[in-house]
């Protein structure tokens, strides 16, 4: 698979994990029905993703393209990740904000990934997802409801994310669809 399909899977798969997860904390009238949209966003994702790689250009290398500095942004993010994790859960007792914790890493490492693979909307994506985990994480201070912290700091990361893949994976179909 090229790069950007292995990246759009594990954003994909992030996406629906954000949505699933974070959903069961929602009214089940809406909870239900966001992890319903969320399965069937990643599967016809998943559909999209893989019918792209018969489409390969002749002579192209099938590399996922993931090298050293990429997993240097992804350790940094790792290692902040369970850091803040440990603060959020053992010092301040304060588990229902860990999502928007990890929202907001999540989307801070989206940056290092725009410079790394010089793809500027990632920029928009790290943006939004870190706003998601910021705000998350200001109404946990305020003391909002757990099942509100996730909706903005959790489904909603989610649903940038699997947009955001659908986006990317719709606009490479028209590039490879477009006639010569």
């Amino acid at each position: 698979m090229t790069r950007d399909q292995t990246a759009g899977f594990i954003g994909g798969i992030f996406g629906l994990v954000f949505v699933e997860v974070n959903a069961g904390s929602l009214p089940s009238m809406v909870g239900l029905p966001l992890r319903v949209l969320a399965i069937a966003a990643f599967v016809g994702l998943a559909v999209v993703l893989r019918r792209g790689r018969a489409a390969l250009p002749t002579g192209a290398t099938p590399t996922a393209g993931f090298e050293r500095r990429y997993w240097l942004v992804v350790a940094v993010e790792a290692i902040f990740g369970v850091a803040g994790i440990l603060v959020i859960t053992s010092l301040l007792h304060a588990p229902q904000v860990t999502v928007a914790w990890i929202a907001l890493v999540v989307g801070l490492h989206f940056f290092g990934l725009a410079a790394v693979w010089r793809l500027t909307s990632l920029r928009w994506l790290g943006g939004g997802m870190s706003a998601c985990g910021a705000v998350g994480l200001a109404l946990g201070a305020y003391g909002s409801s757990p099942a509100t912290i996730a909706a903005i700091a959790g489904v909603a990361p989610g649903a940038l994310l699997l947009s955001s893949v659908w986006w990317g994976a719709l606009k490479n179909a028209e590039r490879r669809d477009a006639p010569n």
